[in-house]
């Protein structure tokens, strides 16, 4: 029987660092749904799919392979066996993304590539929804938050490291705004039965020790 971690929770509080560290900590396959999503809104961007006609998505799906690589051990994502991996990580990217990631046909086929991804392995899985829609009965479920100022801070941070243009000011709007999008078409909540992990004041190491010792007490 696979064994399953989904960890919830809003965009920039380092679920997608903690999610890579554990995977290696604990020997779970790390399944990055966020990267699957960006490859959707890559390919929706680039062949000018009409988002709001159905049989348009259903065709983009047909025409769609996304794998997932490690190799030495940074993640490879390739589209259609294209190296996507640093093409989907752009502002451009981050923006369509917004508008794939709330439409609910979308999603519903997202679902379906995620469980098929994960199928017959110890899993841990990061994005939104996992808890709730793609594994409810997931072995662990971890809502991690921090507040958005903070959150903000890290992305910022973030985009200077990659000389991508932006003031803190701006991030801060655009992540309250992705908030409101997440809470109110993009599936986010916190599970139930999900442990609340606040990361505002803590480091990625302190992160990683708590949401480990969590997991290690249902292994």
């Amino acid at each position: 029987m696979a064994f399953i971690v989904a960890i919830d929770g809003p965009a920039g509080t380092g679920k997608g660092t903690v999610t890579k560290i554990i995977a290696k900590d604990l020997g779970l396959v790390d399944i990055d749904t966020g990267a699957m999503y960006r490859c959707v809104a890559l390919y929706s961007l680039r062949n000018q799919i009409n988002l709001g006609n159905s049989e348009e998505i259903e065709k983009m799906f047909e025409n769609i392979k996304i794998d997932l690589q490690k190799e030495n051990d940074i993640l490879k994502v390739y589209l259609n066996d294209e190296d996507v991996s640093s093409i989907i990580r752009t502002p451009e990217i981050d923006k369509q993304t917004t508008i794939v990631g709330p439409i609910q046909l979308i999603r519903r086929k997202m679902v379906d590539l995620m469980r098929e991804a994960a199928k017959g392995k110890n899993v841990i899985m990061e994005g939104r929804d996992i808890g709730t829609a793609v594994f409810p009965n997931a072995d662990v479920k971890i809502y991690l938050d921090a507040e958005a100022e903070e959150r903000a801070r890290r992305r910022y941070k973030e985009n200077c490291q990659k000389h991508i243009d932006c003031t803190y000011e701006k991030v801060l709007e655009d992540m309250i705004n992705r908030d409101k999008t997440d809470l109110t078409k993009g599936g986010l909540r916190r599970a139930e039965d999900a442990v609340l992990v606040d990361s505002t004041n803590l480091t990625i190491e302190e992160v990683v020790e708590e949401i480990e010792k969590i997991i290690k007490e249902k292994m």
